[in-house]
């Protein structure tokens, strides 16, 4: 069975607790006041029956057993347990709740000669007023506690669910690769609470990340820049090497080593952040179409929009490179080249990217599944992606085919798109480029 989960943020979890709880103390409280405010207001009725039953009683024993002021003798609507306390001897009075109406007040005392003399009246009508008035202010002091509870809740939640959501921005933009985001500086404020230790915490992680991965960037750095060396003694003691097969084996392997340390040093300094482009204004659709030519005169260019750009020409040639090695490695025939504007698509017509390099970007010695990387060492796409970088631009990944669907003959394929930047980046770096729009991205 599926298990259901309710999703709330953390304004109305508080909200709701506070509210919760107010609603309950003032509850509590009102029942309380209510009780406490009826037995007084009885007792005080019991103590007024029992001063005028004194009364009437020296009255009737000073005026020869004259029965006057309410009073009753013998009354046989008397309760029966008053009835016999008296004629015990005792002064008493009760209060007589009734199913409907005001409670009746009794009083009687014993008068001689085994006589009671008894005082009965009802609740009055000013006292239930009283009653009234009191349970309609307590009505209305409840709603507005709880009302005050819910904006109190509102407020505090709300303030908590704002640092949280500057915490989690910040972190995922750590996440996505800006190392330099302080999760604590997002947050800000002057009240110091437990998302300052939650911030503290992250921002420890990304300084503890960010040292291991640069050290791992140095490693990686200088172990392909001391192999640099001996993979060139390497290279040129195979060119002494007579002909035959095995020379051309070895050549060969000794040539993609060295193809390997080359992309290791390029990865490593795109990783620096310390590569900055030269620009120069090209004509693409032209600058794709000669290069494209070049490279695999087989591949056709369709050029739907002329735009010129302001770019690094090289890095700009070192992408389509990788892209069309790519396609050619992984993928099918034929490849198709497409520029629009700014926007320059790469298609092949094989079985489409991995679902990790779809899901996670391209990944430095990780070819995916056997049937579109199993050669290589994954780092044609890492490049072309850093190259990208910058020079300002994205560069996407996505399967012609929809997920799940039959690669039928024709309609499948990996399409790969470079979206240069409308405006060029500085020679002192790069800068993020805003996403295409919606109606954009549908088209590509």
């Amino acid at each position: 069975m599926r298990r259901f989960a309710l999703r709330t943020g953390v304004r109305w979890k508080i909200s709701i607790a506070i509210t919760a709880v107010g609603a309950l103390t003032v509850m509590a409280l009102s029942l309380v006041v209510h009780n406490a405010a009826r037995v007084s207001m009885l007792d005080n009725a019991r103590e007024v029956q029992m001063e005028r039953l004194n009364f009437a009683q020296n009255y009737y024993e000073t005026s020869n057993k004259r029965v006057r002021f309410g009073t009753k003798l013998n009354d046989p609507a008397l309760p029966p347990t008053l009835k016999s306390k008296a004629l015990q001897g005792r002064k008493v009075s009760s209060v007589q709740e009734r199913d409907s109406g005001p409670p009746d007040i009794w009083a009687a005392v014993p008068v001689g000669n085994g006589d009671v003399l008894s005082l009965h009246s009802t609740f009055t009508d000013r006292s239930s007023n009283v009653m009234a008035d009191l349970d309609r202010a307590l009505v209305i002091g409840s709603v507005a506690v709880v009302f005050g509870g819910c904006a109190l809740g509102i407020l505090i939640g709300g303030q908590i669910s704002r640092r949280l959501r500057k915490a989690a921005d910040a972190a995922g933009r750590v996440a996505e690769g800006n190392t330099d985001v302080r999760v604590r500086d997002a947050i800000g404020g002057v009240v110091r609470d437990e998302t300052d230790e939650l911030a503290r915490a992250v921002d420890a992680l990304t300084d503890a990340l960010q040292e291991r991965i640069e050290a791992e960037r140095r490693v990686t750095a200088d172990i392909a820049h001391e192999l640099r060396t001996p993979v060139t003694g390497l290279l040129t003691a195979a060119e002494l090497l007579p002909p035959g097969r095995p020379t051309e084996l070895v050549r060969n392997r000794a040539q993609a080593m060295r193809t390997l340390v080359e992309d290791v040093l390029e990865v490593a300094r795109l990783d620096s952040a310390s590569e900055r482009a030269e620009l120069q204004d090209v004509a693409l659709g032209e600058f794709v179409s000669r290069r494209v030519a070049a490279y695999d005169p087989d591949v056709k260019v369709r050029v739907v929009h002329e735009s010129w750009v302001s770019t690094d020409p090289r890095r700009l040639e070192r992408i389509l490179g990788n892209l069309l090695g790519n396609a050619a490695k992984h993928g099918e025939g034929p490849v198709e080249v497409t520029v629009e504007g700014r926007v320059v698509r790469v298609r092949d017509h094989g079985a489409g990217f991995p679902e990790a390099l779809l899901r996670e970007g391209p990944s430095r010695f990780r070819t995916g599944s056997s049937d579109r990387a199993g050669n290589g060492h994954g780092l044609g796409l890492t490049i072309a992606a850093g190259q990208a970088k910058v020079l300002g631009a994205r560069l996407t990944f996505r399967n012609a085919a929809p997920e799940g669907a039959p690669n039928a003959a024709g309609t499948g394929g990996a399409i790969a798109v470079l979206w240069l930047p409308e405006h060029a980046p500085t020679n002192t770096g790069s800068f993020p480029v805003q996403p295409p729009s919606t109606t954009s991205a549908r088209q590509v």
